[in-house]
Formats: structure tokens, sequence, C-alpha cells
């Protein structure tokens, strides 16, 4: 097109020239309209760099009427709205056919519920790398329209909505393999400042919110069910931290939770909710579990009440039933607290229930194993000054040495210190439980003791009862108990006596061996110190494993002294008159 000059200087066309230039113009809009529209396989990943941005640019200009005057902002921003329109249904077009969406909903051909859902989870996959790319690589050109760079994306979804509805709807109910469908939406459209909590993302929420409580509704149940089922059934073997039916309920309690959480649910009022909800759920089930589990102990205890001997052992199962509890508290925290925070008080609740039902379980045991104690002491009492049937045991020696007794006593409670300390978990407990079943221990001793601090103990009494407070004190000492609990004043009260008690022992048999020998000889008075020597040796192997009682005597105080005195002039002058002379030592 040539433009001819005036002598005024004024340009002139002619009219066939102009609509020559309106045609190739249009032409021109035409193409660079397309371009716009198919912006992404036009420009791929922004390519030729700038020549997006060149586009609208030259666009602007192609919608100018004339060179001067410049073309009002709304319809450029009309004729760029109409493209990214168009290009929304162009781009999900071309995924949905990839993924195969559109022949499953056609209808041509059976196509399986799960097929279709599995299809649109694919495609959902599509849709968001696709808008991740167009994030990258072209939204520097729309820069100036990044509005409707927002409303195409929106656009987007809402053609990929009407084949969600739709797959959704043929889903068979109460099932949940939709739920990672709403997990690649909902992580995509939260991090994304401009389609967060946008009209498609309110769809996603509004649909799957049903679900979500119908889900935690039947979770409820289920878990609630196997608690039930499960404790009756349960054979309290250790297993994991606990036993079976503990180990499942906190499986799918923080399965439950984790996976609720990881749903990241848009709306914070309703997010609360659920949450508020499962650490309810969590506090509620705990408590059940303990609840039956203490039963259960409580059940245990009673077994075996009236025959308690040394040959007692802590069972196995009991010990499972401490691992539930202890175990219920490491799981607590988690799962009533919310981010380390106790919001709703239910872990201030469940963990008082906690502490209140181990403090139980431990005083039960203690008390079952001081009463094969009490049992033991019980035995001995028959060897109290002035009681028969010790008179008549001593006289006739039917019952053996003090120490075999003692050693049965702590040949017990070794093996119930192995059993506690290979089946419980928690080393802290262990330790406190021992303590506490030390002190237990020494207190017993102590009373039985100071009911008879105006009797000196027998020699069967003496042996055994010293055997046991050694061994207690070095046995506990290897399983870690310290040394103010060990040594403590009930402990050095109990050990001073034991000490008086032995040297009064060792003191008294050593009389009357004397005794004994002066009636074998009386007339000549013949001593044979060799003869002698023997049993007094002997005495001193069985009443003390160190064997020498001469620095024992020599701390004897005036009230051993008074003691044998008051031993020998009712004790054994009483017995011997009774039985017709002779010692019953």
């Amino acid at each position: 097109m040539q433009c001819h000059f005036r002598p005024d200087g004024v340009g002139t066309v002619t009219h066939e020239e102009k609509e020559k230039f309106q045609e190739i113009k249009e032409r021109l809009r035409i193409l660079l309209e397309n371009q716009i529209t198919n912006f992404r396989y036009c420009f791929p990943f922004g390519r030729p760099e700038g020549s997006l941005k060149a586009t609208l640019s030259l666009l602007e200009r192609v919608l100018m009427k004339d060179i001067v005057t410049p073309v009002p902002p709304e319809e450029v921003r009309g004729m760029i709205k109409k493209c990214l329109e168009t290009a929304a249904l162009v781009n999900y077009t071309r995924l949905s056919a990839e993924a195969k969406i559109e022949d499953d909903l056609s209808g041509e051909t059976m196509v399986a519920p799960s097929k279709k859902l599995e299809d649109l989870i694919h495609l959902a996959e599509l849709c968001v790398d696709l808008l991740q790319q167009n994030e990258e690589h072209y939204a520097e050109a729309f820069a100036w329209f990044s509005d409707l760079l927002v409303e195409h994306a929106e656009i987007f979804w809402s053609l990929f909505a009407v084949d969600m509805d739709q797959v959704l709807a043929e889903q068979p109910p109460d099932t949940w393999d939709s739920f990672p469908l709403f997990q690649i939406m909902n992580d995509y459209l939260r991090t994304d400042d401009n389609l967060k909590n946008g009209r498609f993302h309110q769809h996603l929420r509004d649909t799957f919110a049903p679900l979500v409580v119908r889900y935690v509704d039947l979770m409820e149940s289920s878990i609630a069910q196997s608690i039930h089922k499960g404790f009756e059934k349960e054979r309290w073997e250790i297993k994991g931290n606990g036993c079976a039916t503990s180990e499942d309920l906190f499986w799918k309690l923080d399965a439950l939770q984790s996976f609720i959480r990881d749903l990241h649910w848009p709306d914070a009022e309703f997010r609360q909710h659920l949450e508020q909800r499962l650490k309810l759920m969590a506090c509620d089930m705990i408590e059940s579990c303990i609840q039956r589990t203490d039963n259960a102990f409580q059940q245990w205890l009673k077994k075996g009440v009236t025959f308690i001997s040394t040959d007692y052992i802590i069972p196995s199962e009991m010990c499972a039933m401490v691992n539930v509890i202890l175990d219920a508290k490491n799981q607590s925290f988690k799962l009533c607290a919310v981010d380390g925070v106790d919001v709703h008080q239910y872990h201030t609740k469940i963990d008082d229930l906690i502490e209140k039902t181990s403090a139980s379980m431990t005083q039960g045991m203690i008390s079952k194993l001081v009463s094969v104690l009490e049992t033991t002491l019980s035995k001995l009492s028959r060897y109290d000054e002035g009681s028969l049937i010790g008179s008549i045991l001593s006289f006739t020696n039917v019952s053996g040495s003090g120490k075999d007794m003692g050693q049965a006593y702590v040949n017990f409670a070794r093996n119930c210190m192995d059993q506690i300390r290979s089946k419980v978990n928690d080393e802290l407990w262990i330790l406190n439980f021992f303590e506490q079943w030390y002190t237990a221990q020494i207190h017993l001793l102590c009373n039985w003791l100071s009911e008879r601090l105006d009797h000196s103990l027998h020699l069967y009494q003496c042996m055994c009862l010293a055997h046991v407070v050694k061994k207690l004190y070095s046995d506990f000492e290897l399983q870690g108990v310290m040394e103010d609990k060990l040594n403590s004043k009930t402990y050095q009260t109990v050990s001073q006596r034991m000490q008086t008690e032995e040297a009064t022992c060792a003191l008294t048999m050593s009389t009357r061996r004397d005794n004994e020998d002066s009636e074998g000889y009386p007339e000549t008075g013949i001593e044979d110190d060799g003869d002698r020597s023997k049993p007094k040796v002997t005495i001193r192997e069985t009443l003390g494993e160190d064997g020498n009682y001469v620095a024992k005597i020599t701390n004897v105080t005036t009230n051993v002294v008074g003691r044998m005195g008051n031993m020998f002039g009712k004790g054994i002058g009483g017995l011997s008159s009774k039985f017709g002379g002779g010692s019953w030592f």
C-alpha cells in the first residue's frame, strides 16, 4: 500500500488500500488471539523468551483504531479475558483426553467406579502440573493481567469439578479411596495465595467434609469395638510396648490423627472441631484401655491368695499389664495434647488416671510380694521364746536350719527381680518399684523384730533373718537402688539388732557346748581342747558367713548380757525342767 502526499503534506490512501490494510490487520488479530489462546503450545515453557509478552503488546497495537489514538484498556482486557477463558477449555480438554476421563464418563463402555476414580486422580495430578507450569513460565508475561490468569485457573478447575462430582457420585458408600484426590488438590490449592479459599477450593471442601465426618464416625465405632473384643480375648502376652490389644489401639489412634492432620483442612473452624473430637476420642479410648487393664490386673492379684510361698514368681501377664499402663502414659501426651499443649485438658485428665492406676498396681504387686515375707515370718514366729511348737521343732530338728529358709526367701526375691527386670520395659518404673519393695520388706522386718524386743531370737530365727537381711541389701544394691534408700535408719536398726542377736546366739552356743563337755566328764574334769574346739568352729561357720564372732562379742552391750541372763534363767531353765533336762538349743 502506497501513501500519496498532497501538496499540503497530508498523506492519503485509496479505499481499496484501506480495505486491504483492515483485512491484514484482522488476520493478524485473529492470529494473535489464537496464539494467546494456545499460549502453552505456541510458546512452550515460555520460549522463545519474551515472545509471549511481545505478542500481548502487539495485540494492543493491533486493536488501536489509528496510530495516534490508544486503545481503551477495557477492550484489551476483554480480548485477553476471552482468550484465557477459551484457553482453559482447550487445556482441560487436552488433559482429560490424555487421562481418558472422557471415555470413562461417556457411557459407551462399562467402566468400574474404582477405575474412574483412578483416572480422575491421574487427571488431577496432570492439572496441578499444568497450573504450576503456568505460574512458573507464563505469569511474568501476564503480569498486567494477573487477575485474568487467576480467573483462567478458576475456570479450568470448574471444568474439572464437573467430572469430579460425577465420578464421586458413582463411588460406593463408605469407601475412602477418594481421599488421595482431596489431598492432591488441597495441598496445591492451600499453597497458592490466589486460589486458596477460592471458588473451587470451597467446592472441594464442601464436597469432602461429609466424607471426613463419616470416616471419623466409623473409625471411632471400629476402635471402640476392637477394644471391647480385644480385651475379652486378651491373653496378656507381651507384645511391643504392651499387649496385642493396646498396641493395636495406640496404632489406630495415631494413624487416624495423622491421617486427619495430613489432610490440612482449609477451614480453620472445622479443622479445630476435628482436632478436638479426635483428642477427646483418644482420651476416652485410653481411659477404657486403662480401666480394662486394671480390672484384669486386680483379678490376677487375687489368684493364689490362699497359698503364698517362696515358690511364687510374678506372672509375666502382670508385667504385660504394667507395660500397657506405662505405654499409655507415653502415648497419652501425643494423642491427647495439641502440638505439645494440653489445650482441652484431656491429657491432664488421663494422666491423673494413669498415675492413680500405676500407683495402685505397684502397691498391689508389692503387697503380693511382701505377703511372702509375712508368710516366712509367720513360720519363724513358731520359734518364739516360750512357744511349745518351736520347742518341739527344735528338739526334733525336723525343719532344717534357719539358713535354708532364709535362702529360699532370697531365691524368691531374686527370681521376682529377674522377672520384673526382663519383662517390664520402663527402667525408671523398675527402679522405683524395687525401692518401694525393699523399703516395705525392711519395715516389715523392723516391726517383727520390734515386737520381740523383750526376747532374744531363737537360733533358727537368727540364722534365717541374718541371711535375709544381708542378701536383701546386696541384691537390691545390684539392681540399682541408691545407697540412701538401702542404708536407711530402719535398715540400720534392723542391722544392729541382727548383729546383737548373732553375737548373743554365738555366745550362748559356746556356753552350752562348755556345759555339755563338763557334764560328759563330771569327775575327772578332763578337757579335750582339740575335740571341744571343733563344735565351736562349726557353730561360727553356721551362724555367720565371716565366721568371726570375737569382734562382735566384744561389742555386745550390757543389754545383751541382760538378755542372756534372762534367756538362761527363764527360757533354757524352764524348758529343761519341762522336757526333763537338756537344752532345746
